[in-house]
């Protein structure tokens, strides 16, 4: 076959050496850019590509492929050589011919972690640097060098989880406070739900920023910002005086605790920022069934933390409001040091552009996409879940009267299981079912199974005499039960959604991309939250029917969610429901 560089000239070809313990005698070799299929050359034991457009391209990573699209190894990490131009044989690295030490750009995007550079201690865009292209022991690795390298490689990961999580426990705590104090005070839904407007409001214009924040200046700095306005909000709730509703200062009520919670509302999206993208940070993106789990994972993990939360906030509460605050606090300064100390600065920073303010609405057609059918997904849980829901079951006249723990406790209970099944949605339902990873299809079956729960207990409410003529244990049986449903489907979905986004970032703009897609989250809930307060306040004769026509509502917009993830651009793996059953091919 002769040398590689007989057969693989310089100046139009990426060259590599071939893993010793790859079987390469297959005919019709490829390599794979992206969606893009370039015939190989083998020379020897290096394999030689022409990429599509060189010196166009951002990322020249690539897997070889037989002739049966079966892979026989890749290349995730592509690294810049300032050598002379020729094909590199160093197993593991691939090098474009040099044109000059002043022409030469890095071919590796994503992150760029000064602190780290070789031990790889934030990643790639694919999570790895040159000398370590995937996870697990090296041949010739010692246990300890292995473990070491991990740890570098997750440190970041780790610390942002975690810092995220205890954030997240603040952040429905501090929700479930205000929603049952307002209650408490004699606030109406449509009032508390004023309260909540300018939380997603700000969520939606901190997306935006955040991502252009965290390309510029690195989720660290987010990260802290986020931890640090959650203290000013919650400090600021220390301030809210009973006597404003007593004495009928109520619009001087619902204006101070909807300011409290705007800084609370743009906290927890420059938090979330960091949790969300550090995942694609540190999973290369060849390993979509690991990324999956990951991001599974991590999400779920945050939701049942939101429920501990909605609990601790609703338990603490009956003690009292100002010691209730007072452990928010302390929970918060708890996460702030593992931030300042163990990130760097360049963490998540956009390499190759000066990011504008124009280019956050320049998104991919997929992003685009999955942001709108993400914007009414959510507003279909908000659209009764979050205000009108702990209202009637507080009711003691047409709901259940129950107390503040117990309906802590519910609403606790919902969020908790729909963290969990998030976070198992990979091994436990999507895995037997043959839909990992997850794609298109994927979201379409289980996004319109969603508008089941809902319709069934519109009906219930609407057509039925079982919560008219308040009917308790049958109510209990109908509701319950429904919620159930609700959240097991609703967690399958955003577990979907979660995995897909990552996806479909670009690892050098992840930061932005994942800010827009929670941008239109961050609509979504507005939505839901205004019009679920406005359908339970003034949408019947009764709550009853309120709360019917919400759930309405809710069916409406799981639909239209459904209908827009039509559009997506995911046709690869089809839609199979178990080894014998496929729906799409």
């Amino acid at each position: 076959m002769g040398d590689g560089k007989a057969c693989c000239p310089a100046g139009s070809k990426l060259c590599c050496s071939v893993p010793s313990s790859v079987d390469i005698a297959a005919s019709g070799l490829k390599c794979r850019f992206g969606s893009v299929d370039v015939p190989a050359m083998l020379c020897g034991d290096t394999v030689c590509c022409a990429p599509p457009q060189l010196a166009d391209a951002e990322d020249l990573c690539y897997s070889v492929l037989d002739g049966n699209d079966a892979l026989l190894f890749a290349y995730p990490n592509c690294e810049a050589s300032t050598a002379a131009a020729g094909p590199q044989q160093d197993a593991g690295k691939c090098c474009a011919p040099a044109k000059s030490k002043g022409d030469m750009v890095s071919l590796q995007d994503g992150l760029q972690d000064t602190a780290a550079a070789a031990s790889a201690a934030a990643g790639s865009t694919h999570g790895k640097t040159p000398d370590t292209p995937d996870f697990g022991r090296h041949e010739n690795e010692s246990r300890k060098e292995y473990l070491k390298r991990e740890y570098s490689a997750l440190k970041p990961f780790v610390i942002i989880s975690l810092s995220y999580l205890l954030f997240t426990t603040t952040d429905g705590a501090v929700r479930m406070i205000v929603l049952l104090h307002a209650y408490h005070l004699g606030f109406t839904a449509w009032q508390t739900a004023v309260m909540f407007t300018l939380y997603e409001v700000a969520g939606v214009v901190t997306n935006l920023l955040a991502g252009l924040m965290g390309a510029r200046w690195g989720i660290k700095s987010t990260l802290l910002t986020g931890l640090t306005l959650q203290l000013c909000g919650i400090g600021m709730l220390f301030g809210w005086q009973d006597a404003w509703a007593a004495n009928g200062e109520v619009t001087k009520g619902i204006v101070f605790a909807t300011a409290a919670q705007m800084l609370c509302g743009v906290a927890k999206d420059l938090t979330k920022l960091g949790g969300k993208t550090v995942t694609k940070l540190v999973t290369p993106d060849e390993r979509e069934s690991r990324l999956f789990k990951v991001v599974s994972f991590i999400t779920g993990f945050k939701n049942s933390m939101k429920g501990v939360g909605y609990f601790i906030g609703a338990a603490a509460l009956t003690f009292n409001y100002y010691f209730a605050l007072g452990i928010l606090v302390l929970l918060v300064l708890a996460a702030m040091p593992w931030a300042a100390v163990g990130l760097s600065n360049q963490l998540g920073r956009a390499r190759k552009e000066n990011i504008k303010l124009s280019v956050l609405f320049k998104q991919a057609y997929n992003v685009n996409v999955l942001s709108v059918a993400r914007f009414f997904l959510f507003g279909s849980r908000d659209m009764w879940f979050e205000v009108p829901l702990p209202f009637f079951l507080r009711d003691a006249v047409h709901g259940f009267g129950w107390e503040r723990v117990a309906v802590g406790a519910v609403l606790a209970g919902f969020i908790i299981m729909y963290g969990q099944v998030q976070s198992w949605t990979p091994q436990l339902v999507l895995q037997p079912l043959k839909q990992s990873p997850a794609n298109k299809y994927v979201e379409l079956l289980w996004n319109g199974l969603l508008c089941v729960a809902p319709a069934f207990l519109a009906v219930m409410f609407l057509c039925t005499p079982i919560f008219v003529e308040r009917q308790l244990q049958a109510m209990a049986g109908v509701l319950l039960p429904g919620m159930l449903l609700y959240c097991v489907l609703f967690a399958v979905n955003s577990s979907v959604h979660s995995f897909l986004i990552v996806k479909y970032a670009d690892g050098n703009k992840v930061a932005m991309n994942v800010g827009f897609y929670y941008m239109a989250n961050a609509m979504g809930r507005l939505t839901g939250t205004l019009v679920s307060g406005a359908l339970y306040t003034f949408g019947g004769s009764s709550v009853v029917y309120g709360l019917g026509w919400c759930f309405v509502a809710s069916v409406g917009f799981a639909a239209a969610s459904t209908a827009v993830t039509v559009l997506l651009r995911d046709d690869s793996g089809g839609l199979r429901c178990g080894s014998k059953l496929t729906l799409v091919q």
